[in-house]
């Protein structure tokens, strides 16, 4: 059932520009799965499914595909469209995003694999990301203000 709810989900949001998880769910009723947000929530994170701004300027849910050639640009440009500031405290960075764009600047950023950062945690608007040390908090920070700049 896990299997096949996946499947719907990839097809409900490559169909339709979806930007909710209540959205979703209520898609996911129509077609006869029986769902929680709860259990929503826990397949957008499974599927690496992220909030992307489209051509409109509104946000929807999106697959980021680890195969795509074109991969660090579009994290590249999750971070351009999204963040709005970053601070580093010791080695922690908390990173502003517009609002419901901080899970996918989180997901951009693990996916990059950057090195230096131990891991993410997303809100709504906001991603605290942990450095290994305060010199790699700085470090990340400056990479993240080039990505801005371009």
């Amino acid at each position: 059932m896990k299997t096949e709810r996946h499947e719907k989900i990839l097809e409900i949001i490559g169909q339709y520009d979806v930007d909710t998880q209540e959205e979703l769910a209520a898609r996911l009723k129509e077609a006869g799965f029986k769902v929680t947000q709860a259990t929503v929530s826990r397949d957008i994170r499974a599927l690496k499914i992220t909030k992307v701004t489209g051509k409109d300027g509104r946000s929807r849910y999106a697959v980021l595909q680890d195969d795509s050639a074109e991969l660090g640009d579009r994290y590249t440009r999750v971070l351009r469209e999204a963040l709005t500031s970053i601070d580093v405290g010791q080695n922690m960075l908390v990173i502003k995003t517009m609002p419901g764009m901080a899970m996918g600047v989180a997901a951009a950023l693990d996916a990059m694999k950057w090195e230096e950062i131990l891991g993410s945690i997303a809100g709504d608007d906001t991603v605290m990301c942990v450095a290994g040390t305060a010199g790699q908090a700085e470090e990340t920070a400056r990479r993240l203000r080039e990505i801005l700049k371009k």
